[in-house]
């Protein structure tokens, strides 16, 4: 039977081995990043976490692919179990593949006009897994869109993409499961940019994504979804050239996060305000 979910697995999969045996650039990283404040629904802020991550970029002759692996570590403020001191740990995947459709028409200026460079089609997935002890989330979920790219040093992308996103939460304090649970298809507003300049002598990049996504209906538990926002944002100092390392290889920065209404959870129910998160970073990323 015809599935518009199967499909999209499929053509995500067949752009992800496409990439990589045709790339034409590329652009892999490891980073670190360090809060004090992050927060989890209805069970607060003031959470630390340090994070790990793994990021990949190409492109090919049609278009480009984007991988990245967060594997996050909370303290016990997030605590992994039921009367534990130990903190929780996450695994987060995300990947998106875009297609430029003017360099699959054979004509890379078709498409541009004013301030964009051209029109795309992106596909992609979400994939996490948390072993916390109140919700223990296993999230899934598909998106597909149409994508501008404007014409600015580095990137600029802009995405209206389509979400079909299910979790099957297990409860350590009540030894609930419960069974995998879809919620309505729903849009995200969603941008992504990458844009080098200086200050003086100074190579900085500003560099983040911006994420407005639409309530998803019912929750697994009967609840009310809201609309969230989602802005991660990061000015970074290029410091491989001081370090004779060549441009582009080790950066540092500053990164700042706001999550409203994180995951759909409306945060003025929320009686531990856990549900909007105000978090400063230091952040480190090695690119080879």
């Amino acid at each position: 039977m015809f599935s518009p979910k199967s499909t999209l697995a499929g053509l995500v999969l067949m752009s992800t081995v496409v990439g990589a045996h045709a790339a034409e650039w590329s652009d892999t990283s490891i980073s670190w990043r360090y809060g004090k404040d992050f927060a989890e629904p209805y069970v607060g802020s003031g959470i630390s976490k340090n994070i790990i991550g793994f990021t990949h970029s190409s492109g090919y002759k049609y278009g480009t692919n984007f991988l990245n692996l967060d594997l996050l570590m909370a303290n016990d403020k997030d605590p992994l179990g039921t009367n534990s001191s130990s903190g929780s740990q996450e695994a987060y995947l995300v990947y998106r593949h875009t297609l430029d459709i003017g360099k699959v028409i054979a004509n890379p200026d078709a498409l541009k006009f004013g301030p964009v460079r051209g029109l795309g089609l992106t596909g992609g997935f979400d994939w996490n897994s948390k072993n916390d002890a109140g919700y223990n989330s296993r999230k899934r979920m598909l998106v597909a869109g149409p994508t501008v790219m404007f014409d600015v040093p580095g990137f600029l992308n802009a995405s209206v993409l389509q979400l079909w996103e299910s979790n099957a939460p297990y409860n350590k304090y009540t030894s609930t499961q419960t069974e995998r649970y879809s919620y309505d298809p729903h849009p995200m507003l969603s941008l992504a940019w990458g844009i080098p300049f200086n200050v003086g002598p100074v190579p900085l990049s500003f560099e983040g994504f911006a994420n407005y996504i639409a309530a998803k209906g019912k929750n697994e538990f009967g609840g009310a979804t809201r609309p969230e926002t989602d802005i991660d944002m990061q000015i970074m100092y290029d410091l491989g050239k001081p370090l004779g390392a060549g441009a582009n290889t080790f950066k540092v920065g500053l990164e700042y996060q706001y999550w409203h209404n994180k995951f759909g959870n409306y945060n003025e129910a929320d009686s531990a305000k856990g549900s909007t998160a105000r978090t400063p970073m230091v952040r480190a990323e090695y690119h080879f």
